[in-house]
């Protein structure tokens, strides 16, 4: 029988739309991967990074469940730090440490943010064909370019003995010096007569903290330092001034325990000298990256759907304003600026902006935030009188 009206049956139609509880996606700021040498009866095999949580799983995976090895004993450090990084894998090298293999497996591991390499202090060679510290410098460099932002950490070969051009001899270009990372990349670490791996365990100690807060002063486990081997204040100086983090024993701090000297990254890039700047910089790209994928294809390039975006925007840095890792920031959307101006009040220039826009579908957005770094140095002037 047709049918001559609508039913009003069942009288409330309900559709459920859940398009808008879809979550973020998310990267913890912490990962890491510790690359080396382990046992070949290892269970787990060469170039495959695998998850570690603790000491027997780090045993069970690269020690066959029983002898330790160099990436066991660094593996062990990483997780011997407090806080902890949220995350930590493990990557075997083959016999003949082939660490452009190993560090190449990482590459679909894109929550890693560090990584190093076990005990390995030899700078290597640069080229096509990138050797030890130099492979690791090279895969930071060209994952972080490809989009998947990561540090290396690495280590002045604790053995060197001290000597009166210690600092100038390390940082020579034919040494550690051809490290130095011109997009603030790596991270080197001095900590001369250490008796464990001092890469691996200031990589766990850096990245068990937030991107936002200064290594300056925090505390690195699992290793010692005789006061014989510990650096003088001028050399303290002038490895930190070189871009160089010394480890030190500081007197001012109670009791006895080991503590970054300072904060920089081993950079020619002045814009990112310190590691929590590089970090901060690293967690609000993804962040956006993240939070505005959901746009594209979605939102028009109109007045309503441009604002829509602004206000997304503000979604993802507010909170960052509220915890105090950004101190301020502003977004500016010049197309939206334009179609908020009545039609006849824009100018020729207005209007070919607006059909660029909208005929190559690119929208241009500028983000300014203000970033209120940790305080490393008081100068404070003592004025004594009667």
């Amino acid at each position: 029988m047709a049918t001559l009206l609508q039913p009003a049956y069942p009288y409330v139609s309900v559709v459920i739309d859940t398009s808008a509880l879809l979550p973020a996606a998310q990267r913890a700021p912490g990962v890491v991967a510790v690359v080396g040498l382990a046992d070949d009866a290892a269970a787990i095999g060469a170039n495959t990074p695998t998850e570690v949580t603790d000491h027997a799983s780090v045993l069970a995976a690269f020690a066959n469940g029983t002898t330790a090895n160099t990436l066991t004993e660094s593996l062990d450090l990483v997780l011997t730090q407090d806080p902890r990084p949220s995350k930590v894998y493990g990557v075997r090298t083959d016999s003949g440490k082939d660490y452009a293999a190993a560090l190449a497996s990482l590459e679909a591991a894109d929550d890693v943010t560090f990584v190093c390499l076990a005990a390995e202090y030899t700078p290597g060679t640069g080229g096509n064909a990138p050797t030890q510290l130099m492979a690791l410098k090279t895969h930071v460099e060209n994952m972080s370019a490809a989009g998947q932002k990561r540090m290396g950490v690495a280590a002045i070969d604790p053995t060197i003995v001290k000597s009166s051009t210690y600092v100038n001899d390390q940082l020579a270009n034919g040494a550690y010096g051809k490290l130095i990372s011109g997009v603030g990349r790596m991270v080197l670490v001095a900590a001369r007569g250490a008796d464990a791996d001092p890469a691996a365990a200031a990589m766990g100690a850096i990245a068990g903290y937030s991107p936002s807060t200064s290594v300056v002063l925090k505390q690195v486990r699992g290793f010692s330092m005789p006061v014989t081997t510990q650096y003088a204040p001028a050399e303290i100086t002038n490895l930190a001034g070189a871009g160089v983090i010394p480890v030190v024993d500081p007197a001012l701090i109670p009791g006895t325990g080991l503590y970054f000297a300072d904060g920089g990254t081993f950079s020619s890039d002045a814009t990112r000298s310190y590691v929590d700047i590089v970090r901060v910089l690293d967690d609000i790209e993804f962040r956006l990256r993240a939070g505005l994928i959901g746009t594209v294809g979605d939102s028009r390039i109109t007045k309503p759907g441009l604002t829509s975006i602004r206000i997304r925007i503000e979604g993802i840095l507010g909170p960052l304003q509220r915890a105090a890792v950004i101190d301020d920031f502003s977004v500016s959307i010049p197309v939206l600026d334009i179609l908020s101006v009545p039609e006849s009040a824009r100018t020729p220039g207005d209007e070919a902006q607006v059909v660029t826009a909208r005929s190559t579908r690119q929208v241009d957005v500028l983000i300014s935030i203000t970033y209120g770094p940790a305080v490393h140095r008081l100068n404070v002037t003592l004025a004594p009188k009667f």
